[in-house]
């Protein structure tokens, strides 16, 4: 299994974080072992003092693709999910401004929460998902697909001009506004509509 993610893939949080605007999508990896065992805490890593939460919506693939056409992308999958993209803010800033890659501060043990999976088939329309993440029961990010600058479609499709697309792998698919720092004992919880998708604490 490998872990794709999309960066800069809403706009409001491109701003917050005075990014420039990319004119295709940003990917980077994570390994296998960024993802966080289920019913594990999250623990801070010692090397950073402001790992940031990024909720995002996940996509499991069911077969192996490569050069997809955007318009059969949908058969490349079956549920969408949810997760959070643990990123080290502060150890992320010094690396790019000194032009250097992110992993480091992205793909890190356990920087990964994936969470449970819904049949796509249970949404009328994948481009119209509200979905949100909850710290201490306060609402701290809430996004909607429709936002997106490149759909779901749209991704699986560019991403597989790079990499042969295999079932089990997750797509994360970008994070909207709201990012901000963990601190122990926060209990972060995600969710699809009303979907209680995942629930963790902060160590």
């Amino acid at each position: 299994m490998k872990i794709i993610c999309i960066g800069r893939n809403y706009a409001d949080h491109i701003s917050e974080l005075n990014n420039e605007k990319p004119s295709e999508p940003v990917i980077f990896l994570k390994p296998d072992t960024a993802v966080l065992p289920k019913k594990n805490p999250f623990y801070i890593p010692d090397f950073s003092k402001d790992v940031h939460h990024e909720v995002e919506i996940l996509v499991k693939i069911n077969k192996v693709g490569k050069y997809i056409n955007s318009k059969f992308a949908h058969k490349y999958y079956d549920e969408i999910g949810l997760g959070i993209d643990f990123t080290a803010r502060d150890l992320q800033s010094e690396l790019k401004s000194k032009g250097l890659p992110w992993e480091k501060a992205k793909a890190f043990d356990h920087s990964a929460i994936i969470g449970a999976f819904l049949p796509k088939k249970s949404f009328a329309s994948l481009e119209n998902v509200n979905f949100e993440l909850r710290s201490n029961n306060n609402v701290v990010q809430a996004g909607n697909t429709s936002l997106m600058l490149w759909k779901i479609d749209e991704i699986i499709a560019y991403v597989s001009q790079f990499f042969t697309l295999k079932k089990g792998d997750i797509i994360f698919t970008g994070t909207p506004k709201g990012v901000a720092s963990v601190k122990e004992g926060d209990v972060l919880e995600g969710y699809i509509e009303k979907n209680q998708m995942f629930k963790i604490q902060v160590k």
